[in-house]
């Protein structure tokens, strides 16, 4: 048996999302990069689970999602699928592996699925090459996620972090975006800091889900980076970040509180130590003076 299936907890799949915008049930995204914060988002219930390629910025402190590798985004998504029972599970592809040829794209989504057991994948943009990559790799059994709006691997062709479709004619290009990775076979599509009303049309206009992030709440679902919802990473807020705790100042209050019991010895304290008895402490304390006499006398 899978480890995706074990347990009581039902496998969410794409055709639950499905089912989900068919009910107007709202998606519930989240990101995650290691065992134990999968384990947590998982068992808080989110749908869906992306590995995105955000951990660049996130978890290995770069600028940019475009420095991290194939080999790190497996090994993130190792430890996200061992951690994970319930939620879909979706891997991004990142920056240049997919991008060169079609044979390249289905050897690297190949590698998501057979070596990290992700559930699915996901690209940016909808070029002739990623509608291509799309259609093979669904044509193969690989679920993809599509990415349009602002997409982070193309910041320095759009300029930098800005919101796209603002005109009728960019929502337009937009929704004929969508459309066509629908076509192809992509089972969802991320919009990415779109104006709320394009985002809203455009869902209404999609038979797939839209999963926003800084698109409104017209969106069959949301997404965020778990490390923003928490307050754990403050380099800076996007503005459709809603913080629902503060564990940066948490987690340097908790540490300070550590570092100041270490330097007062006052942990560990007796609780949180292990003892031998009074018997056996005063004989090995007998068994190391002797031993230091004997040598001693060897060294005279």
């Amino acid at each position: 048996m899978s480890k995706h299936t074990q347990g009581s907890a039902k496998q969410v799949s794409t055709h639950t999302l499905m089912k989900y915008k068919g009910e107007g049930r709202k998606i519930v995204c989240l990101t995650a990069y290691d065992y134990s914060t999968a384990q947590i988002v998982d068992r808080a219930g989110v749908d869906v689970i992306l590995v995105g390629d955000s951990l660049a910025m996130v978890a290995l402190g770069h600028r940019t999602t475009h420095a991290v590798t194939m080999e790190e985004m497996l090994h993130h998504t190792r430890a996200v699928t061992r951690g994970v029972k319930s939620a879909l599970v979706v891997a991004d592809l990142p920056f240049m592996s997919y991008q060169v040829e079609v044979t390249q794209a289905i050897t690297n989504a190949g590698r998501f699925i057979k070596e990290a057991e992700a559930h699915a994948v996901k690209l940016e943009g909808a070029t002739p090459l990623s509608l291509e990559i799309v259609e093979r790799l669904v044509g193969m059994g690989i679920p993809v996620m599509g990415h349009l709006g602002f997409t982070p691997q193309s910041i320095h062709g759009l300029g930098g972090t800005k919101v796209q479709g603002k005109t009728a004619e960019d929502a337009v290009k937009l929704i004929r975006d969508a459309k066509a990775l629908e076509e192809a076979g992509a089972f969802s599509v991320v919009l990415e800091m779109v104006p709320k009303a394009v985002a809203t049309i455009l869902t209404e206009e999609m038979k797939i889900p839209t999963i926003g992030i800084g698109a409104g709440n017209g969106c069959d679902g949301q997404i965020l980076v778990t490390d923003d919802l928490l307050g754990k990473f403050t380099d800076f807020q996007p503005r459709f970040v809603r913080r629902y705790a503060n564990l940066s100042d948490l987690c340097t209050e908790a540490i300070g509180n550590y570092a100041r019991d270490v330097k007062a010895k006052q942990f560990p304290d007796d609780s949180e130590s292990f003892a031998i008895s009074e018997e056996e402490e005063l004989e090995l304390r007998q068994l190391i003076a002797a031993d230091m006499e004997l040598k001693g006398e060897l060294t005279c």
